[in-house]
C-alpha cells in the first residue's frame, strides 16, 4: 500500500508512538484523578507530561490550560458553544471545514451573527473585507490555518492582529498544520488553538485537545466527573478539571505525548520541508499529464503538504478507486467534509483528488503513484474518443 492520505490521519506512526500506548496499557493503567493509588498516579503523569510536552511545542507555558478532547472537532465545539451567545457577531472564512462550519450554522440559529468573508482562488480570505467587517458586537474571529482540499495558507499573523485591533478573540484551527508548521502562541495574537492529535502530531486518533490563553473563561460542552469536588454538584471552575468531564484518553495521550516528542527531537522544520519536497515532485508530476487539473496555488512551499487534482472531468472518487485498484494507492477523493472550499473551487459536484504525503513517504513510492496517474489520464482520454 502506498499511503497518501495523511492529511485525514498520518500514517505510519514513530515507532516511540505505538510503544507509548502500549507501556501505558500494561504499565500504567490507572484512572488519572480518579483515587490516590500509585496507578492513578502513573496515569495523572503522563498525562501532565504531555500537557508540558503541548507548550514546549506551541510556545506557552501553562499545562492547566492545555485541555483534551476527542479530537479538533470537539475542541473548536468546546470553544465556540464556550465562547458565543445569542446576540454576539462572529467573523470566519469561506474556505472553512464543516468542523467550523457547522456548529456556527447550529450557533446562527440560536441567535449568533455570522459573517463568512468571501474568497476567490488565489485570494482565499480578503484582509480588506475582513477589516471592514467588524461591528460593535464582534466577540470572536475563527479561521483554519490551511484548507484541508488545497493546503492553502491564510494569512493568521494578520487576522489575529486585525482582530485584536478591534477588540475580538482569534480561534485558530490548526487541524492541517499542527505538528506541520510552527505555532508559537507566544508570538502570534492567537488566543484559542484548537489541534488533533491523530495528523501532523502523528498521534492515535481520538485525541485532540484547546489551549486557550488567560482571560478567556469558557462555558463546560459536557459536565460529569472530573475526579475533583467530587462532594458538589457544580462543575468545578478551575483548569483543566472545568472542561475535562469523564475519563480522558490516557494511552491516547500517551501516544500523542511521543508524538510531540519525536517532533520535537526531529525538528518541525526538518519534517515540512521534506513533505514539501514531495508535493513538489508530485506536482511537478501531475502537471505534465494533460488531462490533470491541479488546484491551489503551484508554489507548493508555501503551502500545508497537500496537493489536489482532478482527471478530466472524471468523478474524483473514481479516480481514488482506479488509483487503489491498480497499485494500492490511498489518496482522499469527494468533498473532505468543506463543502464551502470547494464551492469556490468549483469543484462541488466532482469534488477532487488529495494526495497529502509525510515525510515517511519516499520517492520511489511517488514515481509508482505518478506512473499509475498517467494510466488512468491516458484510459480516460481514450475512452472520450
Amino acid at each position: 500500500m502506498i499511503y497518501l492520505d495523511n492529511a485525514a490521519t498520518t500514517w505510519p506512526k514513530p515507532k516511540q508512538v505505538v510503544e507509548a500506548i502500549e507501556e501505558a496499557l500494561v504499565t500504567k493503567m490507572g484512572n488519572a484523578g480518579r483515587g490516590g493509588h500509585g496507578a492513578a498516579m502513573k496515569m495523572a503523569r503522563l498525562i501532565y507530561q504531555t500537557r508540558e510536552d503541548l507548550c514546549v511545542l506551541f510556545g506557552t507555558d501553562d499545562p492547566k490550560r492545555v485541555v483534551f478532547t476527542q479530537n479538533a472537532t470537539h475542541a473548536l465545539n468546546q470553544a465556540l458553544f464556550g465562547l458565543l451567545q445569542p446576540g454576539d457577531h462572529v467573523i470566519t472564512s469561506s474556505i472553512e471545514h464543516n468542523a467550523v462550519a457547522r456548529p456556527l450554522f447550529a450557533l446562527k440559529n440560536r441567535g449568533v451573527e455570522v459573517s463568512e468573508i468571501p474568497g476567490t482562488l488565489g485570494g482565499e480570505f480578503d484582509l480588506e473585507a475582513y477589516d471592514k467587517a467588524f461591528q460593535p458586537n464582534t466577540k470572536l474571529v475563527v479561521t483554519l490555518h490551511a484548507s484541508n482540499v488545497t493546503g492553502t495558507l491564510l494569512p493568521i499573523r494578520e487576522t489575529g492582529q486585525i482582530a485584536h485591533e478591534h477588540g475580538a478573540l482569534y480561534l485558530l484551527d490548526a487541524a492541517q498544520t499542527a505538528g506541520v508548521f510552527s505555532i508559537d502562541l507566544g508570538r502570534l495574537d492567537v488566543d484559542l488553538l484548537a489541534f488533533p492529535g491523530h495528523k501532523g502530531l502523528l498521534g492515535p486518533q481520538g485525541t485532540g485537545g484547546l489551549i486557550f490563553k488567560p482571560g478567556i473563561h469558557l462555558e463546560p460542552l459536557i459536565y460529569g466527573g472530573t475526579g475533583s469536588l467530587s462532594e458538589e454538584d457544580r462543575q468545578p471552575d478551575f483548569l483543566p478539571d472545568a472542561l475535562e468531564s469523564g475519563t480522558l484518553n490516557g494511552p491516547g495521550i500517551a501516544g500523542l505525548g511521543a508524538g510531540v516528542r519525536y517532533i520535537l527531537d526531529q525538528g518541525i522544520d526538518r519534517i515540512r520541508v521534506r513533505e514539501q519536497e514531495l508535493c513538489r515532485k508530485l506536482w511537478n508530476g501531475l502537471r505534465e499529464i494533460p488531462e490533470v487539473k491541479l488546484y491551489g496555488s503551484d508554489m507548493v512551499e508555501r503551502r500545508s503538504p497537500i496537493v489536489a487534482f482532478n482527471i478530466g472531468e472524471l468523478d474524483s472518487v473514481e479516480t481514488a478507486f482506479a488509483l487503489e485498484e491498480e497499485a494500492e494507492i490511498v489518496a482522499r477523493a469527494g468533498l473532505h467534509c468543506a463543502a464551502h472550499a470547494h464551492r469556490m473551487l468549483g469543484t462541488l459536484s466532482q469534488g477532487v483528488v488529495r494526495f497529502s504525503p509525510s515525510h515517511f513517504t519516499s520517492e520511489e513510492e511517488l514515481e509508482t503513484v505518478l506512473q499509475v496517474v498517467r494510466k488512468v489520464a491516458s484510459e480516460y482520454s481514450t475512452s472520450l474518443v
